[in-house]
């Protein structure tokens, strides 16, 4: 396997019904994406928690480092809701030793108009050139996890 991507839910695999009811966190769309693309890599998804990020507690995160800490594969993504995305990428650069790249989206994977299909081909592409480490990969630019933040203002991650 060349890489193995851990989802946790967030806007990438949100659900809405409609315009009166509220989200559910589906399943994880990135199988489909890839399978779509058409992709040329062995990979393998685990889904290992179904929450918006602002939900994710300090024993969410724990538990999304021992997902990371189990795994032989030396390249994984974390599909991670985008508000708490840097706080799980400083939890997990306990990894120095694998590459690591943490990605989400603006708008649900099932949308039209999504980032989600551009997002992870772009994470995808990075951890597999990528020396260790943890960054992450959103709007098309590529951060440290230690030099990032997120603009809700602006809809975008950006450097420090």
């Amino acid at each position: 396997m060349d890489i193995k991507i851990l989802c946790t839910g967030g806007t990438f695999d949100k659900v809405y019904y409609d315009a009166l009811s509220d989200y559910q966190i589906g399943e994880p769309q990135v199988e489909w994406i890839l399978k779509q693309a058409g992709v040329n890599f062995s990979y393998e998804i685990e889904s290992i928690l179904k929450k918006d990020s602002l939900d994710i507690t300090d024993e969410d995160r724990a538990h999304i480092v021992a997902s990371v800490k189990k795994q032989t594969c030396q390249r994984i993504v974390i599909t991670h809701g985008t508000d708490t995305m840097v706080e799980t990428a400083q939890a997990v650069k306990v990894f120095s030793e694998k590459t690591i790249v943490l990605v989400g989206a603006m708008q649900p994977a099932r949308f039209k108009d999504s980032d989600a299909v551009y997002n992870i081909g772009f994470a995808t592409a990075a951890v597999s050139i990528l020396p260790a480490g943890v960054y992450i990969a959103m709007n098309g630019q590529l951060f440290d996890a230690d030099e990032v933040q997120k603009n809700r203002d602006a809809g975008r991650f950006e450097s420090k």
